[in-house]
Order: C-alpha cells, then sequence, then structure tokens
C-alpha cells in the first residue's frame, strides 16, 4: 500500500536592488537562459545554504550540524574532553588515535595538513560525535593500551556507522546527505530547491570604484581602482517540502512539525551573503505563497517563459502572472493544491482572488503549523475552516 505524501510549496517574488549574491568564477553574477532571454540566476546550492544558516540561528549549538572534511578533529575535541563534559578525559595523542580508529570504515585518509580528515565533505549532527563517544562505554583506556592492529579490530566491532545513520538532527533531515562511497550514511533529502530566475530580461552591469589612499597628500590620484559586476531583480524563488520524507528522517512527528515550520521561515527569510558588505542587499520579498498538495509539487516557473516587461515596475505583474499560472495549471491539468496560503504587499484583484486575502506572515506560519500538525497527527488534513480558526 502506497504510502500518503504531503508537499508543503514555497514560492516568493522577491526584488533585489543591484547587487551580486552569487557569482560565477569570473566574477559575473550567475545567470540563465529562460524563455529566451538572459535571466539572473541565483543556485539552489546558494541558496540552500543561507536557508540552512539561517535555520541554524533557532538551533541550539549542541543540535546544530556541520558539514566538513574535519570530522577527525572534531571527535578527538570531545574524546579529549572530561567524562564529566560528555569526554573520555583522553590526552591529544590518544584522542586523535582512537577517533582515526573509529573512523576509519568512513574511508579517513591522511592528509598534508599534520591531521586526518575524510575523503569527503560530511554532513552531520555534533550530537553524532556523542554517540561514538558513548560507544566506547568508558573503554577508551583500555582500548588504547592496544597495539594498533588490536585496536582496529576491537573498534570496528563498535557500530560506528550506525550511529552516524541515527539521530539526525533537523538540517540533515531536510538537506539529506550523500556519501557515494558508504550508501549506508545517505539521507534522503525532505527538501528540493529550484535555482532562483528573474522573471525578466536582465543586463549585467559594471560598477567602476576608486579607492583614496587618506596618507598619501602628495598624489591626487586613487590608490587603488577596480570594477565589480551587478544585476538587479525581481526573482521567483520555489522550495518543496516532502512532510513524508521528513517524519521518516527525524524521530517524532514533534519534531518533523516543528522543522517543517520553521524550514518555511528560514528559507523565506534567508539571503545569500555574496558581496553583502558592498551592495547592503537584504531585501523582503513582495509576496510569499504557500501551497499544499497531496499528488506532486508543481514549480511554478513557466508563468515567466515570457519574461515581464515592467514598464511601471515588476513585482505587480509578476504576482499577477504567477496568480494566473496557478490558476491554469488547476484548470489544464486537474491539479490543485489542498490549500492556499499567501503574504503579499502588491494590489491585485487577481491576486486576491488565486490566493485569498494577505494573511501577516506570523498568520502564515501558525496555519502552516497547523496543517502539518494535523496530518502528521490524524493522517490527513484538516477542513478548512478549522485549518482557519486553527491559526487564530
Amino acid at each position: 500500500m502506497t504510502q500518503p505524501s504531503l508537499f508543503v510549496e514555497v514560492h516568493i517574488l522577491q526584488s533585489l536592488p543591484p547587487s551580486n549574491i552569487n557569482r560565477d568564477d569570473s566574477g559575473t553574477p550567475k545567470q540563465a537562459l529562460y524563455g529566451g532571454a538572459r535571466r539572473a540566476r541565483v543556485s539552489s546550492q546558494a541558496w540552500k545554504r543561507a536557508t540552512r544558516i539561517e535555520f541554524a540561528k533557532a538551533e541550539p549549538a549542541a543540535d546544530r550540524a556541520t558539514r566538513t572534511k574535519r570530522i577527525a578533529a572534531l571527535l578527538a575535541e570531545r574524546l579529549a574532553r572530561p567524562a564529566a563534559d560528555g569526554g573520555a578525559g583522553l590526552e591529544a595523542a590518544g584522542a586523535d588515535r582512537l577517533a582515526a580508529a573509529l573512523l576509519e570504515p568512513l574511508g579517513i585518509t591522511k592528509s598534508s595538513k599534520k591531521e586526518e580528515q575524510s575523503a569527503y565533505l560530511l554532513f552531520f549532527g555534533k550530537q553524532q560525535l556523542d554517540s561514538l563517544v558513548a560507544l566506547l562505554n568508558g573503554q577508551a583506556g583500555k582500548l588504547l593500551a592496544l597495539p594498533d592492529k588490536e585496536l582496529k579490530e576491537e573498534v570496528a566491532k563498535l557500530p560506528v556507522v550506525s550511529a552516524l545513520s541515527t539521530g539526525h538532527p533537523a538540517e540533515v533531515a531536510l538537506f539529506g546527505r550523500m556519501v557515494a562511497d558508504l550508501p549506508s550514511l545517505n539521507v534522503d533529502a525532505a527538501v528540493q530547491v529550484a535555482h532562483a530566475l528573474s522573471t525578466h530580461a536582465v543586463r549585467t552591469e559594471f560598477d567602476y570604484y576608486t579607492a583614496v589612499d587618506d596618507e598619501n597628500t602628495e598624489d591626487s590620484g586613487a590608490g587603488m581602482i577596480g570594477t565589480v559586476e551587478f544585476n538587479s531583480s525581481t526573482l521567483y524563488r520555489y522550495a518543496v517540502l516532502g512532510l513524508h520524507q521528513l517524519r521518516d528522517n527525524l524521530t517524532s512527528p514533534q519534531a518533523a512539525r516543528e522543522a517543517a515550520v520553521r524550514f518555511v521561515d528560514a528559507f523565506t527569510r534567508s539571503m545569500p551573503t555574496g558581496h553583502q558588505n558592498s551592495f547592503a542587499h537584504r531585501t523582503l520579498p513582495h509576496l510569499v505563497l504557500v501551497t499544499v498538495r497531496t499528488d506532486q509539487p508543481v514549480n511554478l516557473v513557466s508563468a515567466f517563459e515570457e519574461p515581464v516587461a515592467g514598464h511601471s515596475g515588476l513585482a505587480t505583474e509578476s504576482a499577477v502572472r504567477l496568480a494566473d499560472e496557478l490558476a491554469s495549471v488547476g484548470d489544464t491539468w486537474g491539479t490543485v493544491p489542498a490549500r492556499t496560503l499567501a503574504t503579499y504587499g502588491v494590489e491585485a484583484d487577481k491576486v486576491t482572488e488565486s490566493f485569498g486575502s494577505s494573511l501577516a506572515f506570523p498568520v502564515l506560519l501558525e496555519q502552516v503549523d497547523h496543517l502539518v500538525g494535523s496530518w502528521l497527527t490524524d493522517g490527513h488534513l484538516p477542513q478548512a475552516e478549522t485549518a482557519q480558526a486553527g491559526a487564530r
């Protein structure tokens, strides 16, 4: 029997001033051809990282995840802590030796930087390191007394891979983990994020800048000159959260509920930081549309296959295009969201007709919380009237 699915989609329209938040290897703002027009683009990787950082702000430090090759060094630090602080009280050399033995099944290799590193970036929770220390059961000293061969044989009996395959933090449960050499460590991501695209055609511009040498009183010329490329755009951003996958990745329905709501909040408020000191580009969206589906996700970017012209601004026309596309997809394919919630600041009858009245963003989050909580608890969405009442 097929298990029921629930997809929580987030569609965002957001305008950026002159900026270069995600550049390619030559320093040019990333772009893409779409609908025959050159568009501003922000890669999914850039916005996923920004979302993960925003999400982690509300996480206690001990519950956060990290992505690094330095898992051996982090584990050694744990092993060197006093037992009262959750460590094993080892000297530095012993902690390094035991950490290397514990992590050998993960493909730890010698590096040229005087420490052992994993052969790949590993995404894991800091509490999972505590689980590795707990596997030793207070026997760290006895293990270190063994010769290398016997130490490895004893450590190989410990369920190291299992400890890193369970108890995932919310960040790993949301964004997943792929380890090509050790598939048992893989975690299927609950979240998919699209590349953000401008709803209109863009043109890259150049900022020519100079810097003055404050202590140079003899020459009138600049102490430094340079250029930086930029563009400005109204972006369509899209992400989808598979609540069923998030539930499977985490340890409890309540944890999945909290992570789902915080993901919607973090994705909405996040912003990549490229050249942020030069452009101060942090803005908030014009429109946030949350669609809840039980059949399949639907990216509505085709609303902008014909670029928006925008002779008197782009936000309102982009919002109307998005509203038209949502209605068109429903009429053509019969794919209608089970729920539609929106926060917006644009004024257009078509937007209100398709998305409903605008909700204050905190109220939208409350309604998302009620919807996902009911589905996780009861296996189905509440009646529409109940969903509205639950938000109050």
